[in-house]
């Protein structure tokens, strides 16, 4: 099996994201799509839109956003390392998506965690410590 079936030129954006995996059904992806959480060729689209083989897309999924672009097509949802054939990341995205992550590691390493969970003692003494103050 190649990353390209032969007799495929073109192929919806919402079937092409769940062949390769970005998402686990067409209606996630579909959602996604109209939500705006996936451009093509940096402007928003319909799931009904077509892409080819070289077609550029950004995804954001949660915190991390991609951009990749489509190296191959398939109508078929196959297991990850076929799905990986069929696209493929711009450096300049994975750097920023690396950025992004240390930058949120370091945020919440430098943040205070509870070291328990507050009783209803502690409970009680939080809401009237913000009762009392001016929000």
């Amino acid at each position: 099996m190649s990353a390209t079936d032969s007799n495929i030129s073109k192929i919806r954006i919402d079937k092409w994201l769940w062949a390769a995996r970005f998402f686990k059904t067409r209606a996630a992806a579909k959602t996604a799509i109209d939500g705006g959480k996936v451009h093509f060729q940096g402007q928003r689209c319909k799931v009904s839109k077509t892409v080819d083989v070289g077609d550029k897309l950004t995804i954001r999924q949660g915190f991390d956003e991609k951009t990749v672009v489509i190296t191959g097509l398939s109508e078929q949802r196959r297991g990850a390392p076929e799905a990986r054939l069929l696209y493929e990341e711009t450096p300049e995205s994975i750097k920023q998506r690396i950025d992004k992550a240390e930058t949120r590691r370091i945020i919440n390493a430098a943040g205070m965690a509870p070291d328990h969970k507050p009783n209803k003692k502690e409970r009680r003494d939080i809401s009237r410590f913000k009762q009392r103050q001016d929000y």
